[in-house]
């Protein structure tokens, strides 16, 4: 699919599943009855912590660098990151043989920068600020003329990230929720579609932290609200909603819940030590928002879309 072309639908989503199948990690699902007790709902967890590069960011870069034509590829492919995105574009586009141009933050955590590296993508540094980002961006395009793959705000990346969700409904099809977290919107946007495509009485909740609470602001005002300076732990999910995620959110997801910011590393903590599972605090956002009763489920078969594992262990460990 096009990134210009109109917005993906569940037939989208499966064509990009068909596309990628071949390339990414079909991750399991974990349940826990110590987590299930916590908060009265059978859990069950997507770990696309274990997906290649550690991060759901795989299925929808590899979409998008599989759906180019051959003229397309051969320029390489550019995009700005803080981390995740990076290290999945910079993969998928080495499994085509072609070049990646990543501008990054400064300010990424290095095990995202050093996952960049390995994988082959050409690195550019800058500012910590969407302005610069994009800037910086437009410039290697330019220069290169290579497809710019957005690290959200592409039908071709919705529609890859929305594979999570069918490969959770096909292993565990009577969910009656399923949470993701929620940063530009990419993962959320395609889990609503393929979830309602699949079954149109399942509630989808997106999760985010307190001190980057812009996608309920926006839900809530009805247009973008621009993310505030980046505070939060959750360092995957600092970035606004996009002009293409937001209209699928509105239309199709429930709800938006806040996980108290504090509660991220602890709660990150306590899956690593009571599931022997690794994930980072744009992960945890899921669980902390049913384990703050900021959401009750109980009673409730809860799909939980656990987004990466890229973490230092000694952040968790201090807790």
């Amino acid at each position: 699919m096009s990134d210009v072309e109109s917005r993906p639908d569940l037939k989208a989503i499966q064509a990009a599943h068909e596309r990628i199948r071949q390339f990414i990690t079909r991750t399991p699902i974990i349940t826990n009855d110590a987590l299930d007790a916590l908060t009265g709902a059978k859990l069950f967890f997507k770990c696309e912590n274990l997906q290649k590069v550690g991060a759901f960011k795989f299925r929808g870069a590899t979409n998008a660098v599989q759906s180019l034509t051959a003229d397309e590829a051969a320029r390489g492919v550019v995009t700005h990151s803080s981390g995740n995105h990076a290290a999945a574009l910079s993969l998928a586009a080495k499994m085509r043989g072609i070049p990646a141009y990543i501008v990054m933050p400064r300010t990424a955590p290095q095990i995202k920068k050093d996952a960049v590296a390995s994988f082959g993508g050409q690195m550019t540094f800058c500012e910590p600020t969407l302005e610069a980002r994009d800037s910086a961006a437009a410039e290697l395009q330019r220069k290169t003329g290579a497809a710019m793959i957005h690290p959200f705000d592409d039908y071709r990346v919705i529609a890859g990230q929305g594979t999570a969700a069918l490969e959770l409904l096909e292993d565990v099809p009577d969910l009656d929720v399923i949470i993701t977290p929620v940063g530009g919107g990419g993962l959320l946007a395609g889990t609503a579609i393929a979830a309602k495509g699949i079954k149109p009485s399942i509630k989808v909740i997106g999760a985010e932290p307190s001190l980057a609470d812009d996608a309920a602001e926006s839900l809530r005002c009805g247009h973008i609200v621009a993310a505030r300076p980046p505070t939060s732990a959750a360092d995957g999910l600092l970035t606004s909603l996009g002009q293409k995620t937001f209209p699928i959110l509105r239309d199709l997801v429930d709800q938006i819940a806040i996980a108290p910011d504090e509660q991220l590393i602890p709660t990150a903590a306590m899956v690593l030590s009571r599931a022997r599972v690794l994930i980072e605090p744009s992960s945890a956002v899921v669980l902390a928002a049913l384990l703050s009763g900021t959401l009750n489920l109980a009673g409730k078969r809860v799909g939980l879309i656990l987004s990466g594992g890229n973490v230092d262990v000694g952040r968790l460990t201090q807790h």
